[in-house]
C-alpha cells in the first residue's frame, strides 16, 4: 500500500504593512497644503526680492551694490561672521569634549548656559552689551583707560554676533560625541598616541561632518543677525552697519530699489548656505551608509 506524502503548503509572503493608512486623496491634499505654504511663505518672497531688486534696471542694481556704504556693510558682515565661526569652533569643540568625555561638578549648568542665547531675545542680548560696555556700563572705565570702544563700534557688532551664534556648533557636536563614546580615544591613548595626535587622527575625523554642519548654521545665523547687532551698532553708515542694518536704512529712506538690491545679496548668501547644507547632509548620509555596505559579503 502506497501513501503519498502531502506536498508542503506554499510559503505565504508576509503582509505588506504600510506606515500610514490614509487614502490617496488625503495624501495629495496634505502634499498640496505643504507645497502651498512653501510657495506662499518662501518662494514668493524670494521671487519678490529679486523682482524689486532689478525693477529699476541692472545699472541701478550694480550701483547700489558698489556703493561705499554697501561695501562697508559687506566687509563688516563678513568680518563678524568669520570671527563668530572661528571662535565658536574652538569653544564648540572644547565644550563638547568636556561635556561628553568627562564628569565634573556643574556639567548640567554648563549645558544650560550653552542654550542661553536660544532663550533670550536678540534685542535683550544687545542691551546686555550696552549695559556692560556702554558709556555708563560696568566696564566703561577700563575701556576708557585702554582707549577702546565696544558699543557703537565694530567690536560690539562682532561680540553680539558671537553671542547669538554661541550654541550652534556645540549643539551639533554634543549628541554625536555622546553617541560615539570614548572607546576609540582610550584605545589611541593605550597605543601611545599623544593628546593632539588622538584629537587630529581619531576625534576630528569622527566629528568632521557634524562640525562642518554646525559651521554652516553658525555662519548663516551670523550673516543674518539683526536684533542684537541693531542695538549695539548705533546705525552708523559706513562704519557699524551690517547688511541687514543697511537694508533697513535704505528702506526707511525710501530707496527701495537699493534696499532690495542689497537684500538680494543676503538672499544669495542664504541660498548658497542651503545648497552647501544639503551637500553636507548627503555626504554625511553616504558616509554613514558605507560601513553597512562594507559588511555585506561579496
Amino acid at each position: 500500500m502506497h501513501f503519498k506524502m502531502p506536498l508542503p503548503a506554499p510559503a505565504l509572503s508576509p503582509p505588506v504593512i504600510q506606515a500610514t493608512s490614509e487614502s490617496r486623496l488625503i495624501r495629495r491634499l496634505l502634499l498640496g497644503v505643504a507645497l502651498a505654504f512653501t510657495g506662499l511663505f518662501l518662494a514668493l518672497p524670494l521671487i519678490a526680492v529679486f523682482v524689486q531688486a532689478f525693477a529699476s534696471g541692472l545699472g541701478t542694481y550694480l550701483r547700489a551694490i558698489a556703493e561705499p556704504d554697501a561695501l562697508s556693510a559687506v566687509r563688516l558682515t563678513l568680518t563678524a561672521a568669520v570671527s563668530a565661526v572661528a571662535l565658536n569652533v574652538v569653544f564648540g569643540i572644547a565644550a563638547a569634549w568636556a561635556i561628553t568625555k568627562f564628569d565634573f561638578p556643574g556639567k548640567s549648568f554648563l549645558i544650560t548656559l550653552i542654550d542661553l542665547p536660544f532663550t533670550i531675545s536678540p534685542v535683550v542680548s544687545g542691551l546686555m552689551f550696552v549695559l556692560l560696555f556702554g558709556a555708563n556700563g560696568l566696564f566703561n572705565p577700563i575701556l576708557e583707560l585702554l582707549g577702546l570702544k565696544v558699543v557703537f563700534a565694530a567690536p560690539g557688532v562682532v561680540m553680539a554676533t558671537i553671542f547669538v551664534t554661541f550654541p550652534f556648533i556645540a549643539r551639533e557636536l554634543i549628541p554625536l560625541m555622546q553617541e560615539q563614546g570614548t572607546e576609540e580615544e582610550e584605545a589611541a591613548i593605550v597605543l601611545g598616541a599623544r593628546p593632539w595626535q588622538m584629537f587630529f587622527r581619531v576625534t576630528l575625523p569622527n566629528i568632521k561632518w557634524a562640525l562642518l554642519y554646525g559651521v554652516i548654521l553658525c555662519n548663516a545665523r551670523a550673516m543674518g543677525e539683526f536684533g542684537a547687532v541693531s542695538v549695539v551698532s548705533g546705525h552708523i553708515r559706513g562704519r557699524t552697519n551690517t547688511l541687514p542694518l543697511h537694508v533697513e536704512v535704505l528702506y526707511n529712506e525710501y530707496q527701495f530699489a537699493a534696499a532690495f538690491a542689497v537684500a538680494s545679496l543676503l538672499t544669495l548668501l542664504a541660498i548658497a548656505t542651503l545648497v552647501l547644507k544639503g551637500l553636507v547632509e548627503r555626504r554625511s548620509a553616504k558616509r554613514q551608509a558605507l560601513p553597512h555596505l562594507e559588511e555585506v559579503p561579496a
